[in-house]
C-alpha cells in the first residue's frame, strides 16, 4: 500500500478521533478532512467534490423539502394523532415508535419515512413529556432494521443484488429471500432497544427550571363548523396538553371555569390557555383553534394567514400602544400585526386578553407579516423582536401534501421514476400545490447534514482509490484460513467496520467481489456470505457516518458523536451476533452444488 492509503487511514483516525473527543460540528471536522486529501493530492477537485454532485445527496435534500411540506401543511400532527398515541413512558414511546417506522420502511425506502418523521417525532416528544434526544436514534434504527426485512427496504440490498447477477450471472435473489435473516434480527433488535435504550440515551429536553422564565396568556377561539365542534375538551386533544394548561372558556359572555374534560366545545367559544412560547406554538397548529375573534385579522387578511409567522416582541416605553387595552390599541392598522398572547413579569395576565391593557417592558407573541420584523427590528415601540420561524399550518393542502409523498414512494418503488427524480419532483409540487411556502422549503435544508454527506464521500473515496480498503478487507479475510464459519464471522464484521467510515454501499460493492472470489475457491454456497454483506452494510449503528439516517437525526437529537458510540457499539455487536446466529443456523456452510 502506497503513502496515499496510509495518509487515508491516519486521516480517518484523526476525524474519529475529534469527533469522539471534541464538540466540533461533523461537517466542519469531514470538511477539514477533505481539504487534506485535496492539498496532499489523495484526491483530484472533481473526486474530492464529487459527494456534493452524488445522486444520494441531492435525493435527501429534495426529501426534506418534502418533508418540510408534510410538515408545513400539518401532516406532522396527523401522524402523532393516528399512529404515535399518548404513551406515559418512555419505554413506550420507544415500542409506539418502532413498529410503524420499521414496517414502513421494509417497503419504502427509509430516507423520505426519516426525513418525514423527524418533525412529527419533534413534536409528539413536546407533546408526551420526553426528550427528542430519547426518541431520534431509536427513529433512525428502526428505519435501518426494517429496511432489512425485504430486498427493497434499502438501496444496499438492491446494489449488492445487481451486483451479484452481474458476477455470477445467476437470477439473483427474491424480494422476500432476506427477510427470513431480517425479521428475527429486527424483532431482537427492536427489544433491546426498548430495554436498554431509554436508560442509555441522553435526555437534552430544554424545559428544565428557569428554561423558558414567561409564561404567556392565550386566546384563541374554536372554528365554528371546524373538527373541534361537538368534541370534548378531552377528545380534543386539549386536556393533556404538555408546557400549557386551558384556563377558562368564555362562551355567550360567560365564563367556565375550571374546565372539565367532559366539557363539550362550541363553535365560536373562546378559549384562554396558559404556556410557555413553544407549547403555544403546537397548540396554534391544532386545526379547528383560531386567534381570539378580538385578536384574529379581519377576513380580508385571513386569506394571506399563510404568509404570517409568530414573532415575540417587548413593548418599549415609547410604544403609542402602552396604557391601552389591545382590542382599543389598533394592532392590525399600526403594525400588520395580531396580538395572540401576553407576559408580564414572566407571569401571565389574568383577565380577557382583549381588555388587558399594555405597559412597557409587556412581552407579546404577535402574529404578524413576513417584513414585521424587517421594518419593526429598530423601531421606538419595541425593545427586541424575535422572528420564532413558525408559520400557521396550511392544513387546506394536508391531502395535496399526502399524496405528492405517496406519489413519491409509488413511482420510485415501482420504478416509475428514480428516487432522485421522484424526490425532486416531489419537492416542486409541494412548492407548486402550496403546501410549504419557498422560505419554508429553504428552512427545511438541514445544511449541517447535507455537507457531513457530502464531505464523507470524499473520504470514502480516498479510502477506496488509494487501496486502503482493500488492502483492510483482504488482510481480515485472510485470518479465516479454511474455516467457513470464521470467514462468515470476519466477512460481517469487514463490512460493518466499513461501514462506519465509508458509505454503506461502498463498502458493500467493495466486499462483495472479494467474497464471491474467496467463497468460489474454497467451494462454500455464497448465499449465506452476500446476506451478510446486505446486512452489515445496512446494520450500521455505532457512528452517524455509517447510515444517512444517522447523519438525519444527529443535529435534531442534539447528540455528540459520543452518545452514538455509547448506544451504537453494543447495537452492533448484538446484531451481528443474532445475524451471524441465524446465519449459521439456517444456512449450513456446505459447499456449493457441483
Amino acid at each position: 500500500m502506497l503513502w496515499q492509503g496510509w495518509l487515508s487511514l491516519g486521516l480517518v483516525a484523526v476525524v474519529l478521533g475529534l469527533l469522539i473527543t471534541t464538540r466540533l460540528r461533523p461537517h466542519a471536522v469531514l470538511l477539514g478532512a477533505l481539504t487534506v486529501l485535496v492539498t496532499c493530492g489523495v484526491l483530484d477537485a472533481k473526486q474530492a467534490l464529487a459527494g456534493f454532485a452524488n445522486e444520494g445527496l441531492v435525493t435527501v435534500a429534495a426529501m426534506f423539502v418534502v418533508a418540510g411540506g408534510i410538515q408545513a401543511s400539518g401532516g406532522a400532527e396527523l401522524i402523532v394523532q393516528r399512529l404515535l398515541g399518548r404513551p406515559a413512558t418512555t419505554r413506550g414511546a420507544l415500542l409506539r415508535l418502532f413498529t410503524p417506522v420499521a414496517l414502513l420502511s421494509a417497503f419504502l425506502n427509509n430516507t423520505p419515512i426519516v426525513a418525514t418523521m423527524i418533525p412529527a417525532v419533534n413534536s409528539w416528544a413536546r407533546k408526551i413529556g420526553v426528550s427528542p434526544s430519547k426518541l431520534m436514534i431509536p427513529l433512525s434504527y428502526a428505519a435501518i432494521l426494517g429496511g432489512t426485512l425485504t430486498l427493497v427496504g434499502t438501496s444496499t440490498n438492491l446494489v449488492v443484488n445487481g451486483q451479484y447477477r452481474s458476477i455470477t450471472g445467476d437470477e439473483g435473489f427474491s424480494l422476500f429471500a432476506i427477510t427470513a435473516v431480517g425479521l428475527p434480527v429486527a424483532i431482537a433488535g427492536g427489544v433491546f432497544m426498548w430495554l436498554f435504550f431509554a436508560r442509555w440515551l441522553p435526555d437534552q429536553r430544554e424545559d428544565a427550571p428557569f428554561a423558558n422564565l414567561r409564561e404567556f396568556t392565550l386566546e384563541v377561539a374554536v372554528a365554528a363548523g371546524g373538527p373541534l365542534v361537538g368534541r370534548t375538551v378531552e377528545q380534543a386533544g386539549l386536556r393533556h396538553l404538555v408546557r400549557v394548561y386551558l384556563v377558562e372558556i368564555e362562551r355567550d359572555a360567560r365564563i367556565i371555569t375550571p374546565v372539565a374534560p367532559e366539557e363539550v366545545l362550541l363553535g365560536g367559544d373562546r378559549l384562554v390557555f396558559a404556556g410557555d412560547t413553544d407549547a403555544i406554538a403546537d397548540l396554534l397548529r391544532i386545526k379547528g383553534i383560531l386567534p381570539s375573534i378580538e385578536a384574529a385579522p379581519d377576513e380580508s387578511s385571513q386569506a394571506n394567514r399563510f404568509e404570517r409567522r409568530l414573532v415575540e416582541v417587548v413593548v418599549s416605553p415609547h410604544c403609542a400602544a402602552v396604557g391601552q387595552a389591545i382590542r382599543d390599541a389598533q394592532f392590525r392598522d399600526r403594525y400588520g400585526a395580531a396580538v395572540l398572547a401576553v407576559a408580564r413579569n414572566g407571569e401571565r395576565v389574568r383577565g380577557n386578553l382583549g381588555s388587558t391593557e399594555l405597559e412597557a417592558g409587556d412581552t407579546l407573541l404577535l402574529e404578524a407579516g413576513p417584513d414585521f420584523v424587517t421594518r419593526q427590528r429598530y423601531s421606538r415601540d419595541f425593545l427586541l423582536v424575535h422572528d420564532l420561524d413558525t408559520e400557521p399550518p396550511r392544513h387546506q393542502r394536508l391531502v395535496f401534501a399526502w399524496l405528492i409523498l405517496l406519489g413519491v414512494v409509488l413511482a420510485a418503488g415501482t420504478g416509475v421514476l428514480s428516487m432522485l427524480n421522484a424526490a425532486l419532483l416531489g419537492a416542486l409540487l409541494m412548492l407548486v400545490a402550496g403546501c410549504c411556502s419557498l422560505e419554508q422549503a429553504e428552512r427545511s435544508l438541514d445544511i449541517g447534514v447535507l455537507l457531513t454527506i457530502g464531505a464523507s464521500f470524499a473520504l470514502g473515496a480516498a479510502l477506496d482509490h488509494s487501496g486502503a480498503a482493500l488492502f483492510l478487507a483482504q488482510t481480515l479475510i485472510g485470518l479465516a484460513g479454511d474455516r467457513p464459519w470464521l470467514l462468515l464471522v470476519l466477512t460481517y464484521a469487514t463490512v460493518s467496520l466499513l461501514t462506519e467510515v465509508i458509505t454503506n454501499n461502498a463498502a458493500a460493492i467493495l466486499m462483495l467481489p472479494i467474497v464471491l472470489g474467496m467463497t468460489a475457491s474454497v467451494g462454500l454456497d455464497a448465499t449465506p456470505f452476500v446476506l451478510a454483506i446486505m446486512m452489515a452494510a445496512s446494520a450500521s449503528f455505532a457512528t452517524p457516518l455509517g447510515y444517512q439516517t444517522n447523519l438525519m437525526v444527529y443535529g435534531p437529537g442534539g447528540y455528540r458523536f459520543t452518545d452514538f458510540l455509547r448506544v451504537g457499539v453494543p447495537m452492533n455487536l448484538f446484531i451481528g451476533a443474532v445475524t451471524l446466529g441465524v446465519l449459521l443456523l439456517g444456512w449450513p456452510l456446505q459447499p456449493a452444488a457441483q
